[in-house]
């Protein structure tokens, strides 16, 4: 008599359905599953990862938390790793860089004392983002550099798409041109090997941004557009959001300030609703932008303050930099 096929392990099962980039189905089944499954602190842990990346940072927060305490509590110095990876991460979006940065130098730490190579890398990508934001762009070089250097040696797609994204963007801002073109060339094309539709959002979105910035702006409608279907295809509303604020920023450029107001103001609700502090600030920029164009001058110096309390507070030094300078000028 043939014996059963055995079911597969629920951890299991969420672990491939994460891998596959099926987030949405991460949660059903978490939240579908028996609680003496569902608590689990490596089935919390794999909800809260997906939960980032469909965007829902505070319920991504709360889940990491609570698998890290369990963590803790046995003394799974491995499980703790990626727990407060995670943890570092929502406080990056949450606007809490100290605590950010705090969670990720722990992160690193444990991944040394572990030999844990991909999450060293992991950790040193998230410290670079926390160095570019407070516009530190040689120290975010550096660690983005040795991020992507760990991440290639173990042949991790999806890190090295996520840090040649952080390279374009750092680059553009440098207003390194060709080394932006090559970074976000990079992205796209690592992204579509790992088949993650949030991933390759992430990436064309980035791509897209790049074009804006040369002038290219047809062009980068056309790629908004594909990021668009992308990222409502995984269900990344936190990538959505992010796509309305760069489509404010091409309204801007076509000089269309009232297309630019709704992209803006629809992407702010979005990342509020998210949890995404650093996301609510620049659609606040954009908005207040698009307001100035429109003459509305009393609430386009209300969004300004909001945009500009936003960054004081997360201490993005290059952002509020950037959007002074946007502001200081003329409107034509």
């Amino acid at each position: 008599m043939t014996a059963p096929t055995p079911e597969p392990d629920f951890v299991a099962t969420l672990r491939a359905l994460l891998s596959a980039g099926r987030y949405r189905d991460v949660m059903t089944a978490w939240l579908g599953a028996p609680a003496a499954e569902a608590r689990r602190s490596e089935a919390v842990l794999l909800a809260a990862t997906a939960s980032m990346r469909l965007g829902e940072v505070a319920r991504a927060g709360e889940l990491a938390a609570q698998a890290a305490e369990a963590f803790r509590q046995r003394a799974d110095q491995d499980g703790r790793l990626r727990a407060v990876n995670l943890l570092g991460a929502v406080a990056f979006e949450q606007g809490a860089l100290d605590d950010a940065m705090k969670q990720f130098e722990t992160a690193r730490g444990l991944a040394r004392q572990l030999e844990d190579t991909l999450f060293e890398a992991h950790a040193a990508n998230n410290l670079a983002s926390v160095a570019h934001l407070r516009g530190d762009a040689a120290t975010a070089l550096s660690l983005y550099r040795a991020a992507l250097l760990g991440y290639q040696r173990l042949g991790d797609r999806r890190g090295t798409t996520q840090t040649y994204h952080n390279l374009g963007l750092a680059f553009r801002e440098l207003g390194a041109w060709q080394d932006a073109d090559e970074a976000t060339v990079q992205a796209v094309r690592h992204a579509r090997l790992v088949e993650d539709a949030a991933l390759a959002a992430l990436a064309v979105t980035g791509r897209a941004e790049l074009d804006l910035a040369r002038g290219a702006i047809d062009v980068a409608a056309r790629e908004l557009d594909r990021a668009d279907e992308l990222a409502r295809q995984a269900g990344d509303q936190l990538g959505i959001a992010e796509i309305r604020r760069v489509r404010a920023v091409a309204s801007l450029q076509r000089n269309d300030a009232a297309a630019a107001l709704v992209e803006a103001r629809e992407g702010g609700t979005l990342a509020e609703e998210q949890g995404s502090a650093l996301l609510a600030a620049e659609c606040a920029a954009a908005e207040a932008l698009a307001l100035r164009r429109l003459a509305r001058r009393g609430e386009a110096e209300d969004r300004r303050r909001k945009a500009a309390d936003g960054f004081a507070r997360l201490g993005a030094a290059a952002l509020a930099e950037r959007f002074s300078r946007e502001w200081e000028r003329p409107v034509s």
